[in-house]
């Protein structure tokens, strides 16, 4: 018997259907509520509103799940890699040997910029932000391939997701080269996909970037557990201007300008801005976790707590590890990680943060991996969003196979009632 939900409104029972999912997850079907009573329904936020039904993530925020089709964030990190989990989020299935092969050499045939889009470069500003460029960039290479502006079938797909996933990287490394005046590396074909970005990045004239293999992996972590989230801003983004048939570089370009919002991408930066005025005042972290507790001081931590999981943020756990093993590698003893650690230690014992289930997240550590390998601050958000771009297309490649109509939502209108037009002069 299909369980379902009743409501009543004027008297009138509407009978909703309940959905389940393959997970257990409940929903309550309201698409006919409107049609039907001419009510809607009210959300702020969208905190309690399911979007779509989605294959791709799936999130547990109370247990600390997170899983890409099925499987398990940790086994991923452990066993995957950037490459292979991008082609799970978007075909289902982890790729054959053949497949994941091919895949690879087509990334590296497509890591080349088009001579054309060179030009673009030279008209940004020295110090444009980098997101600003990669978002502006991505819609040139709509531009520059209209035979992609529209995809019917599964080669046109797989070359437009080679062409986005292989490009953003090396347009993020020329922005970072044109901000300090350098000259652009082209991409080595001999080298893998987290590699290559941080030869495009650091090499310079007749001294190739050394990769080191235990570094190479730490980014190739970063960018797994990066890869997809769930309906977050930047995904939901995506897939209502895809909603649209945009095409699927200006709809990856929408998540990109979604993702620079302060409150969603560019987390990881204010904890490492955060642990370095704790460092610079040379006051004990202790006195920095008493005042995140005073509500009246306006003092927020940065890196704890997460809207979604209720829990310890799995992906927190797994870049621990990483962001210890690489400040080994590279020599640097950083006194912000120092600065950190007492602080997870502390608010893990505080009573305040248990009650609340106040973890340290995935931000929390990710600023100081990225710095520890080299990569300035301004470029955190940039490095998410390369991590991000899988998930994106694997969603805008959902909805597309869906068929759903154009996103549309209702508001409650709190404005001005009809009222006469009243002349200039009377004013």
């Amino acid at each position: 018997m299909p369980e379902i939900a009743r409501l009543i409104l004027d008297g009138k029972t509407y009978e909703l259907p309940v959905l389940t999912g393959t997970e257990g997850e409940k929903a309550v079907d309201i698409r006919r509520l409107r049609e039907e009573s001419g009510y809607i329904t009210l959300d702020d936020g969208y905190g309690n509103t399911g979007s779509c039904q989605s294959a791709i993530t799936f999130i547990d925020g109370d247990q600390g799940i997170l899983r890409y089709r099925g499987y398990d964030i940790q086994e991923l990190a452990e066993h995957s890699t950037f490459i292979e989990t991008a082609w799970l989020l978007i075909y289902g299935e982890l790729p054959t040997v053949e497949q994941a092969e091919g895949f690879s050499a087509l990334l590296t045939e497509q890591a080349m910029l088009h001579t054309d889009t060179l030009h673009h470069f030279e008209g940004f500003p020295e110090h444009a932000p980098p997101m600003a460029i990669l978002s502006a960039m991505l819609n040139v290479m709509a531009c520059q391939h209209p035979e992609l502006l529209k995809i019917e079938n599964e080669a046109q797909l797989l070359m437009g997701s080679a062409k986005i996933i292989s490009k953003v990287r090396t347009i993020a490394a020329f922005a970072y080269r044109k901000s300090k005046g350098l000259p652009f590396n082209d991409p080595h074909p001999d080298y893998k996909y987290c590699g290559n970005f941080l030869h495009m990045m650091f090499s310079i004239p007749y001294h190739h970037y050394e990769v080191h293999p235990d570094i190479e992996r730490a980014l190739n972590l970063f960018m797994i557990l990066h890869a997809d989230h769930e309906q977050n801003c930047s995904t939901s983004t995506v897939r209502i201007v895809g909603s649209a048939r945009t095409n699927l570089f200006t709809s990856v370009s929408a998540g990109v300008c979604a993702l620079w919002g302060p409150l969603h991408g560019g987390a990881n930066v204010e904890v490492v801005q955060m642990l370095d005025e704790i460092v610079k005042t040379g006051k004990n972290p202790r006195e920095f976790i008493e005042r995140a507790k005073d509500k009246s001081s306006g003092f927020k931590l940065s890196g704890f707590g997460h809207r979604v999981y209720k829990n310890f943020d799995p992906r927190a756990r797994i870049l621990k590890a990483s962001v210890e093993k690489v400040l080994k590698i590279v020599g640097i003893r950083d006194k912000s990680l120092e600065v950190a650690m007492q602080m997870e230690d502390l608010a893990l014992k505080d009573p305040y943060f248990i009650e609340r289930k106040l973890y340290p997240n995935v931000d929390f550590y990710s600023g100081i991996l990225l710095r520890a390998i080299g990569i300035p601050a301004d470029m955190f958000t940039v490095m998410f969003a390369i991590g991000r771009t899988p998930g994106w297309i694997s969603n805008w490649k959902e909805l597309l196979d869906q068929g759903g109509r154009i996103n549309r939502p209702r508001q409650i209108y709190t404005g001005k009632t009809l009222r006469p037009y009243v002349g200039r002069e009377d004013r």
